[in-house]
């Protein structure tokens, strides 16, 4: 076992980072908190890619301490598949917490995202009953979850 302290950072590759930064950004609301072009050195060894060129970005979310790191590799050249599917292994998502997913939802449809696997769907089984979820997709297909957790009822003194 490594005995992990903390989970540092979640990273995707995507095709355009100015792209990428600006839905996270602009649509999501995570802020940048770095970015840099790297080629060689450390980067190549820990990639495997002996000309490893990449442009990156590191984001989070305001008051959060995990970091999303975006890499768009200009050497060497990835390949893209077709679709991006729930169901493929090793397909990952981030999933954001809100307050309000019908109302998150409205606004991401009024500034014209239009890759929502499916409206909000109340979650109605399981430790998130009453809660909210819906995947979208980023601008290279990624998978992005939104959700709203259950109304929690406080705890009463003398509860059984």
């Amino acid at each position: 076992m490594i005995e992990p302290r903390d989970i540092h950072h979640t990273g995707y590759t995507v095709s355009d980072l100015d792209s990428s930064v600006a839905f996270y950004r602009d649509l999501i609301g995570m802020e940048v908190i770095a970015q840099q072009e790297k080629r060689g050195g450390y980067l190549a060894e820990i990639v495997g890619y002996p000309d490893a060129h990449v442009r990156m970005a590191h984001m989070r979310v305001p008051g959060s301490g995990h970091v999303l790191e975006l890499f768009e590799y200009l050497a060497p050249e990835g390949i893209r598949p077709d679709r991006i599917e729930p169901r493929d292994v090793g397909t990952a998502h981030l999933c954001f917490v809100v307050d309000d997913l019908p109302g998150v939802h409205r606004r991401l449809l009024d500034a014209g995202v239009e890759t929502f696997v499916s409206p909000p769907v109340k979650v109605d089984t399981g430790i998130n009953t009453g809660g909210f979820g819906v995947y979208l997709r980023d601008p290279d297909g990624i998978l992005v979850e939104i959700f709203q957790p259950p109304a929690r009822r406080p705890e009463t003194a003398g509860d059984e």
